[in-house]
């Protein structure tokens, strides 16, 4: 890829937020109330599913769809934002502002439009942002490239100009399948699955990690990852 990047656009939920546990105890207080009882597999299941109400509600017994679960979990997360029980990760608001001085950035994540709007306020970052993507303005959900295409054309670039940041799989693949180079940070390290471990153009630990790498490819014609991955610090 030869293009040169000139936005960049970022996944919400731990990614930018330490929010992932936090959806995951509401997610399984909800269910709880309905006759499940939370295994660590729905922990892992719920982690980068853009379909993730769809998957809560069907855990339930009962009658429960999954606007019940986005209203009742969204709510209780825009309330943890508001009480400052949601923090920024380490690094994620410098990483932020890096990318907005090289150009416009946007989100696109699988969260609820209230949630998206508290935290990205909670961060002071909400009049940063030109492109706001969020789970109810797509059909298909990550990791399908609608959400990193609706944000791209939101910018008006196209998305081979656009950086996506992502923490999960599902957005990796979901960011690459838009045509997106991707700077991948691992949620809490994790290894990147064997079938998507070539698709980032860079690799980081933590966001911190992360802004020289941020920094040099918005100012770069970025080439095609090598085997390894030059700009990986992952190891």
């Amino acid at each position: 890829m030869n293009d040169v990047l000139r936005a960049t656009v970022f996944d919400l939920d731990d990614t930018l937020i330490d929010s992932g546990d936090a959806w995951e105890r509401v997610c399984a207080d909800f269910t709880a109330r309905h006759g499940h009882r939370w295994r660590p597999q729905d922990g892992i299941a719920l982690h980068g599913n853009g379909h993730w109400a769809s998957y809560v509600a069907g855990l339930c017994t009962g009658p429960v769809d999954s606007a019940d679960v986005v209203e009742a979990c969204t709510g209780l997360m825009a309330e943890a934002c508001a009480a400052g029980r949601v923090e920024a990760l380490p690094g994620a608001v410098e990483l932020f502002r890096e990318a907005g001085r090289h150009g416009p950035v946007g989100v696109a994540t699988a969260s609820p439009r209230r949630f998206v709007l508290a935290a990205l306020e909670h961060l002071g970052l909400a009049g940063d942002v030109t492109a706001v993507v969020c789970g109810e303005d797509v059909v298909r959900a990550k990791p399908a490239p609608d959400p990193y295409l609706r944000a791209a054309a939101t910018m008006g670039l196209p998305p081979s100009c656009c950086l996506a940041v992502e923490d999960s799989p599902n957005g990796i693949r979901s960011a690459a399948a838009a045509g997106m180079p991707v700077l991948a940070i691992p949620r809490d390290r994790m290894e990147l699955p064997a079938d998507i471990a070539h698709l980032p153009l860079a690799q980081a630990p933590d966001a911190t990690h992360a802004l020289p790498f941020l920094a040099h490819l918005l100012t770069r014609h970025p080439e095609p990852a090598l085997p390894g991955r030059p700009f990986d610090t992952a190891g």
